[in-house]
């Protein structure tokens, strides 16, 4: 999946440093993340969103993403923004 986490902070003023820093992770770890060598969870994609005062669908790059999202022992296809959406959504009521 392809994020725009670097045009985000890039948009707002934000380092990538400090972002890893307010979200208390590595900057090594935002770096995976934006490269699309790591696999980050709901979880940061929620502490990374709310630090750059977005919602998570905001994150990804809107060009027909396809993959998936493991959370709270379940696996949760998405094919589009929307699924995005309605996935955390479900994955709050559980």
């Amino acid at each position: 999946m392809k994020y725009r986490i670097k045009e985000l902070c890039k948009e707002k003023g934000i380092t990538l440093e400090s972002l890893a820093l307010g979200i208390g992770t590595s900057q090594a770890s935002i770096s995976r993340i934006i490269t699309g060598n790591g696999n980050p969870t709901m979880d940061s994609l929620e502490r990374i969103a709310k630090f750059l005062n977005v919602e998570v669908p905001e994150l990804f790059v809107n060009d027909g993403v396809m993959g998936f999202i493991k959370a709270k022992g379940q696996l949760f296809e998405i094919n589009s923004i929307s699924d995005i959406e309605t996935t955390l959504e479900t994955i709050k009521l559980l």
